[in-house]
């Protein structure tokens, strides 16, 4: 797999995903303003990542600090915190990173500077790793639910591409193939980013998984004629009562599952739970720039000058539309989730 992020000789290393998947380019980001930027501008993207990502850039952040007062260090280490929690307000993997790295940086006082800052980069090194077996867990857990000869419908992009690596959705479908299940894979195109057709066919197609590329509005048909068996998606936060925000279309892929006897599957870490948001009606939505509704990669015009336009970049999936939650920890009823993760 291709690294989606990491730290290497001193700086947060991120596999471009806007230039994908014509060019594979990486971006080094030397301060955590450049990495706070490619979060927003979405060059890292999907739950996992981001998080990872923002630990990273706490740690990246935290060496450029001068001084030898702790207090003071740990005044601007929160600074760099607040920078980076306020790049994008729905994946609650951003703000669950963020929290650790400032828990590890408390447990730090009246260590030398030189030492905690060499804590925090292992802090955020250990949640790369984690994440991975994270990932690698789910998909262990959920591949039992894919049957051999089964074709899946995802939606947007939940592998390693939005993940440490392995990934969440694609997780699955990985595990079911390594496997030997003789899979298809229905990857919608997931406007109006693409990341169906720019990330998951791409991903896939390195892992010479079967894939087929539609448009988000070609998923009920082919349900109906009975050629998706299972529908698998990821998850950008998981609230107390099992709805679960996802990238948009994610509802009306549920919904035609439903309406179709299909099951719909969720997979996610615990970090992506967030048992503080009671349901999904309290997650907020990030609203993003019209251009990229109504422009192709904000070069090609495709709407009149001027239309107004809609663009939120997630949706909420109720929990009575969702059949199971895939994590690290095993297959949960929505329901169930509350108790399983309870701190």
């Amino acid at each position: 797999m291709v690294p989606t992020v990491e730290w290497k000789d001193g700086v947060v290393r991120l596999l471009d995903q806007s230039r994908l998947p014509e060019h594979v380019e990486f971006l080094d980001c030397r301060d955590y303003r450049a990495v706070a930027d490619a979060i927003r501008g979405l060059k890292v993207r999907g739950a996992p990542a981001i998080g990872v990502t923002a630990a990273l850039g706490v740690a990246l952040g935290a060496q450029a600090i001068g001084g030898a007062d702790f207090s003071g260090f740990s005044q601007a280490v929160a600074a760099i915190c607040d920078h980076l929690a306020a790049t994008r307000p729905t994946a609650v993997n951003l703000f669950w990173a963020i929290e650790r790295m400032k828990k590890k940086l408390a447990s730090l006082a009246g260590q030398p500077i030189a030492s905690a800052k060499a804590s925090l980069i292992i802090e955020a090194q250990a949640i790369l790793e984690e994440d991975i077996a994270l990932c690698k867990a789910i998909g262990k857990h959920g591949a039992g639910l894919i049957k051999d000869g089964q074709t899946v419908l995802t939606h947007c992009n939940a592998g390693a591409l939005a993940t440490a690596g392995y990934g969440t959705a694609l997780g699955v479908i990985r595990a079911a193939w390594e496997q030997g299940k003789q899979i298809q894979v229905i990857a919608d195109e997931t406007r109006p980013v693409l990341q169906g057709a720019r990330l998951t066919a791409w991903e896939l197609m390195q892992d010479q998984i079967p894939v087929t590329l539609i448009t988000d509005s070609m998923a009920g048909s082919l349900m109906r004629q009975g050629k998706i068996q299972l529908c698998v998606v990821g998850a950008d936060r998981i609230a107390a009562n099992g709805d679960v925000a996802n990238k948009i279309g994610t509802y009306s892929v549920a919904v035609l599952a439903k309406a179709h006897g299909i099951p719909f599957y969720v997979a996610a870490p615990y970090s992506t739970i967030d048992l503080k948001t009671k349901t999904g009606a309290d997650v907020p939505i990030e609203q993003r720039n019209p251009l990229e509704v109504t422009t192709i990669h904000g070069s090609h015009p495709i709407a009149p000058t001027g239309v107004a336009v809609y663009n939120p970049a997630f949706d909420v999936t109720p929990a009575e539309l969702i059949t199971g939650i895939i994590t690290e920890r095993g297959v949960f009823k929505p329901s169930e989730l509350a108790r399983q993760f309870a701190l």
